[in-house]
């Protein structure tokens, strides 16, 4: 279901449909491909490189829900910034929405800080990021398939 209305004052609220993805930053792939299809006993089933955001993805699936290894292909990459500051780990949670340029509206409408417009990112998808700091410390993914 792609929308709610709320009875109070009838808005039409989108949302978030479910969870898509969830990215994980690593070092390697030699290394962390393997170490994920053992874990996950699920094989990788696509890599591909996202030359504007500088990081290779590569997804493993599991019932619904993606798992999305990012590898940094520049040394002054988000990727590589954020492993430096952080270590290899969850990087991101990914939401699947229906419409994403009516839900950037919706959520810079309710004070939500927007990183970026809707671009081109992996896995045939539209893609933009709310900041952390908005989002208790999480960074959000909004996902929309590209038709």
């Amino acid at each position: 279901m792609a929308s709610k209305v709320d009875s109070s004052d009838n808005k039409l609220y989108l949302k978030m449909e479910k969870i898509e993805h969830i990215g994980i930053a690593v070092k390697s792939f030699a290394a962390s491909i393997p170490l994920f299809e053992k874990l996950l006993n699920a094989e990788c089933y696509k890599t591909e490189l996202v030359s504007s955001e500088k990081v290779n993805t590569a997804f493993f699936k599991k019932s619904e829900t993606k798992i999305e290894l990012l590898e940094s292909t520049e040394e002054n990459s988000l990727i590589a910034k954020f492993i430096d500051k952080n270590g290899e780990g969850v990087h991101h949670i990914a939401f699947e929405v229906m419409n994403i340029d009516e839900e950037v509206t919706r959520l810079k409408n309710s004070g939500f800080n927007v990183l970026n417009e809707p671009k081109k990112g992996a896995d045939n998808k539209l893609i933009c990021f709310l900041h952390p700091k908005s989002t208790n410390g999480i960074l959000i993914e909004l996902c929309q398939e590209i038709k």
